[in-house]
Protein backbone atom coordinates (compact mmCIF):
# COMPACT_ATOMS: atom_id res chain seq x y z
CA UNK A 1 0.00 0.00 0.00
CA UNK A 2 3.15 2.18 0.72
CA UNK A 3 4.08 2.01 -2.33
CA UNK A 4 1.17 3.01 -3.93
CA UNK A 5 0.22 6.08 -1.93
CA UNK A 6 3.76 7.79 -2.74
CA UNK A 7 3.34 6.79 -6.52
CA UNK A 8 -0.03 8.94 -5.91
CA UNK A 9 1.64 11.35 -4.21
CA UNK A 10 4.63 11.85 -7.44
CA UNK A 11 1.65 11.39 -9.97
CA UNK A 12 -0.56 14.34 -8.16
CA UNK A 13 2.85 16.37 -7.83
CA UNK A 14 3.51 16.05 -11.99
CA UNK A 15 0.04 17.28 -12.93
CA UNK A 16 -0.09 20.17 -11.30
CA UNK A 17 3.39 20.74 -11.82
CA UNK A 18 2.33 20.80 -15.56
CA UNK A 19 -0.33 23.05 -14.36
CA UNK A 20 1.12 25.47 -12.50
CA UNK A 21 4.81 27.33 -11.07
CA UNK A 22 6.58 25.11 -8.67
CA UNK A 23 6.87 27.91 -6.26
CA UNK A 24 2.90 28.25 -6.17
CA UNK A 25 2.26 24.68 -5.60
CA UNK A 26 1.39 23.83 -1.83
CA UNK A 27 1.09 20.63 -0.20
CA UNK A 28 -2.64 20.97 0.34
CA UNK A 29 -2.62 21.11 -3.62
CA UNK A 30 -1.15 18.02 -3.60
CA UNK A 31 -3.15 15.84 -1.00
CA UNK A 32 -6.63 17.09 -2.61
CA UNK A 33 -5.56 16.04 -6.08
CA UNK A 34 -4.78 12.45 -4.63
CA UNK A 35 -7.15 12.27 -2.02
CA UNK A 36 -4.79 11.75 0.99
CA UNK A 37 -4.48 13.91 4.18
CA UNK A 38 -1.69 16.17 5.09
CA UNK A 39 -0.09 13.75 7.72
CA UNK A 40 0.19 10.73 4.88
CA UNK A 41 1.86 13.30 2.71
CA UNK A 42 4.45 14.00 5.73
CA UNK A 43 4.80 10.54 6.92
CA UNK A 44 6.97 9.71 3.29
CA UNK A 45 8.13 13.77 2.15
CA UNK A 46 9.76 16.14 4.62
CA UNK A 47 8.20 19.17 2.24
CA UNK A 48 7.67 19.38 -1.45
CA UNK A 49 11.36 19.77 -1.81
CA UNK A 50 12.14 16.34 -0.57
CA UNK A 51 9.46 15.25 -3.45
CA UNK A 52 11.26 17.00 -5.88
CA UNK A 53 14.32 16.30 -4.80
CA UNK A 54 13.14 12.38 -5.03
CA UNK A 55 11.51 12.38 -8.66
CA UNK A 56 14.93 13.44 -10.05
CA UNK A 57 17.23 11.12 -8.10
CA UNK A 58 14.67 8.36 -8.98
CA UNK A 59 14.85 9.58 -12.35
CA UNK A 60 18.42 9.13 -12.38
CA UNK A 61 18.32 5.71 -11.07
CA UNK A 62 16.51 4.36 -13.80
CA UNK A 63 18.72 6.09 -16.23
CA UNK A 64 21.91 4.90 -15.30
CA UNK A 65 20.95 1.03 -14.41
CA UNK A 66 19.72 1.10 -17.80
CA UNK A 67 22.17 2.46 -19.66
CA UNK A 68 23.73 -0.91 -20.36
CA UNK A 69 21.04 -1.35 -23.18
CA UNK A 70 21.69 1.69 -25.12
CA UNK A 71 23.28 1.39 -28.20
CA UNK A 72 25.30 5.14 -28.47
CA UNK A 73 25.52 7.94 -26.31
CA UNK A 74 22.49 9.21 -28.19
CA UNK A 75 19.76 6.99 -27.09
CA UNK A 76 21.30 7.13 -23.89
CA UNK A 77 20.83 11.12 -23.69
CA UNK A 78 17.57 10.60 -25.27
CA UNK A 79 16.24 7.96 -22.86
CA UNK A 80 17.88 10.37 -19.83
CA UNK A 81 15.67 13.11 -21.13
CA UNK A 82 12.87 11.67 -22.01
CA UNK A 83 11.40 12.74 -18.17
CA UNK A 84 11.72 16.46 -19.81
CA UNK A 85 10.30 15.88 -22.62
CA UNK A 86 7.28 13.90 -21.82
CA UNK A 87 6.79 16.42 -18.86
CA UNK A 88 8.01 19.95 -20.51
CA UNK A 89 5.89 22.40 -18.92
CA UNK A 90 6.61 20.91 -15.46
CA UNK A 91 10.36 20.98 -16.25
CA UNK A 92 10.12 24.79 -17.38
CA UNK A 93 8.23 25.71 -13.67
CA UNK A 94 11.27 23.93 -11.50
CA UNK A 95 13.96 25.37 -14.11
CA UNK A 96 12.21 28.93 -13.43
CA UNK A 97 11.98 28.42 -9.80
CA UNK A 98 14.24 28.73 -6.60
CA UNK A 99 14.88 24.88 -6.71
CA UNK A 100 16.49 25.00 -10.12
CA UNK A 101 19.56 23.32 -9.06
CA UNK A 102 17.74 20.02 -8.49
CA UNK A 103 17.11 20.07 -12.61
CA UNK A 104 20.31 21.39 -13.31
CA UNK A 105 22.18 18.25 -10.66
CA UNK A 106 19.48 15.82 -12.48
CA UNK A 107 20.70 16.51 -15.77
CA UNK A 108 24.39 17.09 -15.02
CA UNK A 109 24.19 13.75 -13.37
CA UNK A 110 22.53 11.87 -15.70
CA UNK A 111 24.57 13.03 -18.43
CA UNK A 112 27.79 12.51 -17.08
CA UNK A 113 27.28 9.14 -16.33
CA UNK A 114 26.13 8.28 -19.69
CA UNK A 115 29.11 10.17 -21.57
CA UNK A 116 31.76 8.51 -19.06
CA UNK A 117 29.97 5.47 -19.56
CA UNK A 118 30.54 5.88 -23.40
CA UNK A 119 34.24 7.57 -23.68
CA UNK A 120 35.16 4.36 -21.48
CA UNK A 121 34.40 2.36 -24.52
CA UNK A 122 35.24 4.38 -26.81
CA UNK A 123 38.53 4.03 -25.17
CA UNK A 124 39.05 0.10 -25.22
CA UNK A 125 42.29 -1.27 -26.22
CA UNK A 126 43.92 2.63 -25.96
CA UNK A 127 46.21 3.25 -23.06
CA UNK A 128 43.84 6.27 -21.47
CA UNK A 129 44.61 7.59 -18.31
CA UNK A 130 41.14 8.21 -16.15
CA UNK A 131 41.70 12.07 -15.88
CA UNK A 132 41.69 11.97 -19.49
CA UNK A 133 38.83 9.38 -19.56
CA UNK A 134 37.13 12.10 -17.25
CA UNK A 135 38.05 15.14 -19.06
CA UNK A 136 36.68 14.33 -22.14
CA UNK A 137 33.25 13.31 -20.28
CA UNK A 138 33.16 16.66 -18.65
CA UNK A 139 33.54 18.27 -21.85
CA UNK A 140 31.02 16.55 -23.78
CA UNK A 141 28.30 16.62 -20.69
CA UNK A 142 28.91 20.19 -20.15
CA UNK A 143 28.48 21.13 -23.97
CA UNK A 144 25.17 18.95 -23.73
CA UNK A 145 23.54 20.31 -20.78
CA UNK A 146 24.84 23.66 -21.59
CA UNK A 147 22.63 22.69 -24.98
CA UNK A 148 19.50 21.83 -22.65
CA UNK A 149 19.58 24.92 -20.77
CA UNK A 150 19.49 27.16 -24.23
CA UNK A 151 16.65 25.37 -25.43
CA UNK A 152 15.10 26.08 -22.07
CA UNK A 153 15.93 29.54 -22.19
CA UNK A 154 14.32 29.11 -25.97
CA UNK A 155 11.02 28.08 -24.60
CA UNK A 156 11.78 24.79 -25.63
CA UNK A 157 11.11 25.39 -29.30
CA UNK A 158 13.20 23.26 -30.91
CA UNK A 159 12.88 19.62 -31.27
CA UNK A 160 15.07 18.07 -28.86
CA UNK A 161 15.31 14.70 -30.58
CA UNK A 162 16.63 16.42 -33.51
CA UNK A 163 19.10 18.29 -31.93
CA UNK A 164 20.70 15.59 -30.10
CA UNK A 165 20.38 13.38 -33.42
CA UNK A 166 22.53 16.71 -34.89
CA UNK A 167 24.97 16.72 -32.15
CA UNK A 168 25.67 12.92 -32.67
CA UNK A 169 26.49 13.47 -36.50
CA UNK A 170 28.74 16.17 -35.06
CA UNK A 171 30.34 14.36 -32.49
CA UNK A 172 30.82 11.09 -34.71
CA UNK A 173 34.02 9.64 -34.20
CA UNK A 174 35.70 12.76 -32.36
CA UNK A 175 36.10 11.47 -28.76
CA UNK A 176 37.65 8.30 -30.31
CA UNK A 177 40.10 10.23 -32.20
CA UNK A 178 41.18 12.85 -29.26
CA UNK A 179 41.43 9.37 -27.34
CA UNK A 180 43.92 8.06 -30.04
CA UNK A 181 45.42 11.37 -30.75
CA UNK A 182 46.29 12.18 -26.94
CA UNK A 183 48.01 8.23 -26.75
CA UNK A 184 50.35 8.96 -29.46
CA UNK A 185 51.36 12.03 -27.21
CA UNK A 186 51.56 10.01 -24.29
CA UNK A 187 51.25 12.75 -21.84
CA UNK A 188 47.65 13.62 -20.40
CA UNK A 189 44.98 15.86 -22.14
CA UNK A 190 44.96 18.37 -19.06
CA UNK A 191 48.47 18.88 -18.69
CA UNK A 192 49.31 23.17 -19.29
CA UNK A 193 52.72 23.98 -20.50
Amino acid sequence: MSQFTKNAIVQSFIEILNQKPFDKITVTDIVDRCGINRNTFYYYYQDIYALLDEIFQNETKNIIDKYGSYSSWQEGFIAATKFAFENKRAIYHVYNSIRRELLENYLYNVTRNNMTQFVKEQATGLDVSDDDIKLISDFYTFALVGSVFEWLNDDMKEDPVEFITKAGQLFEGNIRYTLEKNCKRQEPLNTVK
